[in-house]
């Protein structure tokens, strides 16, 4: 598939400190591709590159094979952004906010659509200040595609929203991607990028730590399965440690966590019954994005 954002060795340094130190990557037409990382990872200043928002020091960057510095007012027509930090005047309403914003453009979105499609109907009278935080964030999503882009840049779109708003607004974010644009979303949020995006970037201390989708990054950590249990007798540590594929070893409350692989599973099973003990409420089960963030970040900072 066609790329429609290319970064290659992309670097920005501020006050001698490198905050993106080489960054990579390249994000195919149609998808959601996910940034993901601790904060000061460098999430942000790479996505503000993007957007033409900051000028690299070094390093390519395009969209939809322009430039975003030196062909600003085109990426402006294919790339729609809702930033980080995102406000509006609190006395401004729903209707006038989006009328704002698409006068912006030579061939806006039809807003009354877009106010439809988001659910914010009986509320485009509503002021800025008097929405909920998930109807401000609909309002964002928006503003963000009131110029029917190509692309859309969605920067921790869900910090500081409640469980059920956090969903609803994951579920318009894969509809967004379901009417042909392709999503660019910054997270910090593991379960956020496990859920929505189809690949992801890992970036840690400025770098790119792992790229791949969400099951790959999984995959590729060293403790991919999760075993459970508490013994009805001690288990020898030295049995334990050499038990096959295994990554760790954690004892709390007299239950053992294990994290290794299939082969792991097997040798416990084994090594239970040739000692005749008894593992009550053994858990077996798959790793999450979480486990495998911490554990190539950790690997990145080796």
């Amino acid at each position: 598939m066609a790329s429609v954002i290319e970064v290659t060795d992309l670097r920005k340094s501020y006050g001698g400190r490198a905050v993106v130190d080489g960054i990579s990557l390249a994000v195919e037409e149609g998808e959601i591709f996910g940034v993901l990382g601790p904060n000061g990872a460098g999430k942000t200043t790479t996505v503000e590159c993007v957007e033409g928002l900051r000028v690299p020091d070094a390093g390519r960057v395009r969209v939809t094979g322009l430039d975003p510095v030196a062909d600003h007012a085109e990426v402006a027509r294919v790339l729609g952004a809702q930033l980080q930090q995102s406000e509006l005047q609190p006395k401004l309403t729903v209707r006038e906010a989006l009328e704002l914003y698409a006068s912006f453009y030579p061939a806006p979105a039809d807003w009354r659509t877009l106010a439809e499609r988001l659910g914010l109907t009986d509320r485009v009278d509503t002021r800025f200040a008097r929405l909920s935080g998930g109807q401000q964030q609909r309002l964002f999503i928006a503003l963000a595609l009131i110029g029917s882009p190509r692309v859309v840049v969605l920067d921790e779109l869900t910090t500081g929203l409640d469980p059920r708003a956090r969903r609803d607004t994951w579920q318009l974010i894969e509809e967004v991607r379901a009417s042909g644009v392709t999503v660019l979303l910054v997270t910090h949020f593991m379960e956020e990028a496990q859920r929505l995006c189809d690949r992801i970037a890992v970036i840690d201390k400025g770098r790119v730590a792992a790229l791949d989708t969400p099951a790959g990054l999984i995959r590729r950590s060293a403790g991919a399965t999760v075993i459970s249990f508490t013994p009805s007798a001690p288990l020898d540590d030295a049995d334990l440690s050499a038990l096959p594929g295994l990554a760790s070893v954690a004892h709390k409350d007299g239950r053992i966590t294990l994290s290794g692989t299939d082969a792991t599973v097997d040798a416990v099973l084994t090594l239970l019954a040739r000692h005749r003990v008894t593992a009550h409420q053994l858990r077996v089960s798959d790793a999450t994005l979480d486990d495998a963030f911490l554990d190539l970040t950790k690997e990145a900072a080796a």
